[in-house]
């Protein structure tokens, strides 16, 4: 792991196109602004982990478990006069 020490306003960049500034720094805690181009997703940590959870348990649905499923309930069209 690379630690690096910077003050407010100064930046770091990551590759060619991802570059994290220091906010702002309040106590224990340090306010990032990160700007990469919107084909790179940026989540915290945790949302992070949740979404791999999601795509885990997604993943291993069987044709079982789809052949089970009862499809969603359609919603009556109103009838044209």
């Amino acid at each position: 792991m690379l630690v690096l020490s910077r003050q407010r306003d100064e930046s770091i960049i990551i590759g060619d196109n991802v570059q994290i500034t220091i906010v702002d720094i309040r106590g224990d805690k340090v306010r990032l602004g990160i700007e990469a181009p919107s084909e790179i997703s940026v989540h915290r940590k945790e949302v992070f982990d949740a979404i791999q959870r999601e795509n885990r348990k997604a993943s291993a649905v069987t044709t079982e478990d789809l052949a089970q499923a009862t499809p969603p309930k359609r919603a009556a069209r109103p009838r044209s006069k």
